[in-house]
C-alpha cells in the first residue's frame, strides 16, 4: 500500500487521546498536540535565533512533526507510568522505535525507507532542535495541564503534570528560551484567573526546581 497507507495512517493520531483514563474538560489528540508542538519549536527558535544560534530549520520541523508517530502503535502511555522508573521508559521507546521501523520495512516504499527511519528516529538529543523539541513537548504538557487547573480540575494528577513540566523546562540547557518562558511567558500565566490558586503552584515548582 505504501505512501496511501502512511497518509491514511495519520487520520491515527487524531484518534489517540492523550492522559487517557482521567476526566478532563478538554479532550487532546496526538495530531494537534504535534502541530502545537511545531509551534511552540518555531517560536523558540526565532528567539534563539535572535541570540545568535544556528538553527537547522528543516531538522527541527522534522523532529518536532514526527516525534510521537509511533503512538500510532503503543498509545499515549501515561506520563507517571512512562516515568517510573528509567529502565521502564527506555524499554518503552525501544518497542517504539522497533515497531516504527518494521512499519517502515514492511509499507514504505525501498527508496524512501532510509529518509523516513531519519526523519522517524528519536528527536530529543543533544542538538540545538533536540532541545527545542524537548522545550516544546513539555510546554504542550504544562499547557494542558494549565488548562484543566485553571477550569477548576482539581484531579491530582494534573498538578503534577503542570509541576513537573515546569520543572523539566525551567532545566533545560536553552538560557534564552528559559529566560523568556519563566520572566514574560510565566507572569502571564500567574495573571490569568483561576479556579486553583496557579501563583502558589508555580512558585512552588520554581522553588523546588534545582
Amino acid at each position: 500500500m505504501g505512501i496511501h497507507k502512511f497518509f491514511t495512517s495519520l487520520n491515527d493520531l487524531e484518534r489517540i487521546i492523550r492522559a487517557p483514563g482521567r476526566f478532563k474538560f478538554e479532550e487532546h489528540n496526538v495530531a494537534a498536540h504535534s502541530w502545537k508542538v511545531s509551534q511552540y519549536a518555531m517560536f523558540f527558535a526565532t528567539l534563539e535565533e535572535m541570540h545568535g544560534a544556528t538553527i537547522d530549520w528543516k531538522s527541527l520541523y522534522e523532529k518536532t512533526i514526527n516525534h510521537d508517530y509511533g503512538e500510532i502503535f503503543i498509545g499515549d502511555i501515561k506520563t507517571p507510568v512512562k516515568h517510573s522508573s528509567p529502565e521502564l521508559k527506555n524499554m518503552i521507546a525501544l518497542v517504539e522505535e522497533k515497531m516504527v521501523e518494521r512499519y517502515i520495512e514492511e509499507e514504505i516504499p525501498e527508496k524512501f525507507q532510509a529518509t523516513f527511519k531519519h526523519r522517524m528516529k528519536e528527536g530529543k538529543d543533544e542538538t540545538i532542535e533536540g532541545r527545542l523539541l524537548e522545550l516544546s513537548d513539555k510546554l504542550d504538557q504544562f499547557y494542558e495541564s494549565f488548562a484543566e487547573l485553571k477550569r477548576g480540575n482539581k484531579d491530582i494528577e494534573f498538578v503534577k503534570m503542570y509541576q513537573t513540566a515546569l520543572k523539566k523546562i525551567l532545566n533545560l540547557p536553552l538560557p534564552n528560551s528559559v529566560d523568556y518562558f519563566k520572566n514574560t511567558m510565566l507572569k502571564d500565566v500567574m495573571k490569568e484567573d483561576t479556579t486553583i490558586d496557579i501563583i502558589q503552584l508555580t512558585e512552588q515548582a520554581i522553588q523546588e526546581a534545582p
